[in-house]
């Protein structure tokens, strides 16, 4: 008996596309990665880890040969994305070879860096004088902006849980005569 085979094409372009986009040292911490606040305790103790940090970019600056990303730093989730939060242990510099854009790595756009912390450097916000630590990025991740999403709408027919006079005289009734 002669039966067709499967094909397998779609299968593979099926798993192909279900393949995350995000880089695997993005992903996941490198094992024994200190925190931002741990390596601003003391800087010198810790050059030359591994690290991967993200936030919200605050400012870029090019360089002749690297470009100087400063990031406030926010917590990361399970992708290494940076959570919305209002927790910061602080603010680094990402140091990135070659030129970046400004208009595309703008200022509160999501960043996550890997790479190893190679020293301090010491500039100012308003009249604080800050010590940003260094991270040489070997990695890096613009992440697509974030989009709003809109709640679904009402059903046809909505009962007000709330109402005091619940179901007498509260509902049911068409959500467009509220």
């Amino acid at each position: 008996m002669n039966l067709p085979r499967p094909s397998w094409i779609p299968l593979v372009l099926l798993l192909a596309g279900c393949a995350s986009q995000v880089p695997e040292a993005i992903r996941t911490a490198p094992p024994g990665a200190p925190s931002l606040a741990r390596v601003r305790t003391d800087p010198a103790a810790w050059s030359g880890h591994a690290v991967r940090w993200g936030g919200e970019i605050v400012r870029v600056e090019n360089l002749s040969d690297h470009t100087l990303v400063y990031i406030v730093e926010r917590p990361l989730d399970h992708d290494g994305r940076p959570r919305r939060s209002d927790h910061s242990d602080g603010r680094f510099i990402a140091r990135i070879r070659g030129f970046l854009d400004p208009a595309v790595y703008a200022r509160r756009r999501e960043i996550t860096v890997a790479g190893k912390l190679d020293g301090i450097r010491r500039g100012r916000i308003g009249d604080y004088d800050y010590v940003y630590p260094v991270v040489d990025a070997g990695v890096v991740h613009l992440w697509p902006r974030r989009t709003r999403r809109k709640p679904p709408p009402p059903p046809p027919w909505y009962y007000d849980p709330w109402c005091p006079w619940y179901p007498w005289s509260c509902g049911p009734y068409p959500y467009w005569w509220r």
